[in-house]
């Protein structure tokens, strides 16, 4: 029963289908887990135990009468500490919002409720989700996978945490400029970031609306292809038959070359197992790419304190300074800038389709760093500043230009690789990753 913490989501959900594995007694191996842990009060901020359980029995009982709902019917899943559960808390990392209760669950919750799976609870995040470090002294910074004086990743912090360490097979996160796909590459994970308003975002905590999205981290991108399904209440991607061979890659040279030296060197060691598998890869800049990142100052920072304006200065002392500094550089740009940067990024996302029309994705590395030293980030500011608008240098390409993206691991530990598809062509991506995953080994 050990084997199944490391098992696949998709796995598990086959053996449940063929008898092979009880729900109930899956769930009781988790929880078991979770329980014993280590570090789990700095991975999950709630258990839902009880939850947890009922809907394992009920799982169990539709497998006996062959009635399950779908592939990941009884399969246990943890969720970011943004989507709202009934009855339990849903914080989002921050004091500011200590005790809130929802009485309902979030959309996507609800939908993954109904196909079968299993809440596990809620995972640790950055506050508010505004950090790609995983940095959280208000509530708990989750351990790295690879080296516990490293930060996580974040926002998804303790979403990547619990699958990397064996505590939930799927993790359910956000991505906003890389909060799903930066910690899945530096826990040695899947991560997919959805394009914005593909997955239903009702009851889930925002930080800025025009660039929320939703997205599992996985052990494997069927098992992301499978829990995108679930969150959507939809069908699958057919991986059936994904090859790479004949497809055409485009490395963004720009950000790929200015990456630091490891997850560069990893990177090109993964370009090199494509081109193996019989891709085409070109290198190139993209002048879009650099003309939408240039906006990101108007893009962020001001939509998200004008979200949380009230609630911010109604308490700022309960803030991690660095977060609350991050949220007023906001504060006082004028919305014409605003509205006009909204504007040029439009004209940025149509030029950037344009021109990379003729390939099958745009490819360069996760994250341009690997993991910071977390004790360092509390004590040198100007070390926290440059990482962590570094974190997330390469991933909030895919947020700004309106893209759907996908990392995996490149077999170099805290390293992935990074694949972008137009908007709303997840099944696409999905069929490439898997294709790359297999060209990876």
């Amino acid at each position: 029963m050990q084997d199944w913490l490391w098992a696949t989501a998709a796995d598990l959900g086959r053996g449940i289908a063929a008898g092979d594995i009880d729900a109930e007694a899956l769930c009781d191996v988790y929880l078991a887990e979770i329980a014993s842990h280590a570090d789990t009060d700095r991975i999950y901020a709630r258990v839902t135990a009880d939850r947890a359980r009922a809907e394992a029995a009920a799982a169990a009982q539709r497998a006996k009468l062959g009635l399950r709902r779908g592939p990941l019917d009884g399969v246990p899943i943890s969720w970011k500490d943004l989507f709202d559960s009934a009855g339990v808390a849903t914080e989002a990392g921050s004091a500011l919002l200590e005790n809130r209760v929802p009485q309902d669950d979030a959309a996507v919750l609800a939908n993954a409720t109904h196909g079968g799976a299993v809440c596990l609870g809620k995972t640790h995040m950055s506050e508010l989700a505004f950090s790609g470090l995983g940095l959280n002294p208000v509530t708990a910074t989750p351990p790295n996978r690879y080296d516990p004086a490293l930060v996580p990743g974040g926002s998804s912090s303790g979403a990547a945490a619990s699958v990397a360490l064996g505590l939930a097979p799927v993790a359910i996160g956000s991505d906003t400029g890389g909060s799903v796909r930066n910690p899945a590459a530096w826990n040695g994970l899947v991560g997919l970031k959805t394009t914005l308003g593909r997955v239903d975002a009702r009851g889930t905590v925002p930080l800025v609306e025009t660039m929320d999205t939703i997205g599992p981290l996985t052990r494997s991108v069927e098992d992301a292809a499978l829990t995108l399904a679930l969150l959507e209440g939809g069908r699958s991607a057919d991986l059936t038959g994904a090859t790479i061979r004949g497809k055409r890659l485009l490395i963004l040279a720009d950000y790929a070359d200015t990456s630091r030296d490891a997850p560069r060197a990893a990177f090109e060691h993964a370009v090199d197992r494509f081109k193996d598998a019989g891709a085409t890869v070109m290198r190139d800049t993209v002048s879009a790419v650099q003309d939408a990142m240039d906006l990101t100052p108007l893009l962020f920072a001001p939509e998200g304190y004008a979200i949380w304006r009230d609630v911010i200065e109604a308490d700022p002392h309960l803030m991690f300074d660095r977060i609350l500094e991050r949220f007023r550089q906001g504060r006082d740009v004028p919305a014409a800038d605003v509205l006009d940067a909204h504007r040029k990024r439009a004209a940025a996302q149509a030029a950037y389709l344009r021109a990379t029309g003729g390939y099958d994705a745009v490819i360069l590395p996760t994250a341009a760093i690997l993991p910071p030293d977390r004790d360092r980030l509390m004590t040198d500011e100007d070390y926290y500043v440059s990482e962590n608008l570094m974190a997330l240098r390469n991933t909030r390409v895919g947020n700004v230009l309106g893209l759907c993206g996908l990392t995996m691991p490149t077999g170099v530990p805290m390293c992935g690789v990074m694949a972008l598809c137009p908007p709303m062509q997840e099944e696409r991506l999905l069929r490439l990753g898997a294709a790359m995953e297999v060209a990876l080994g």
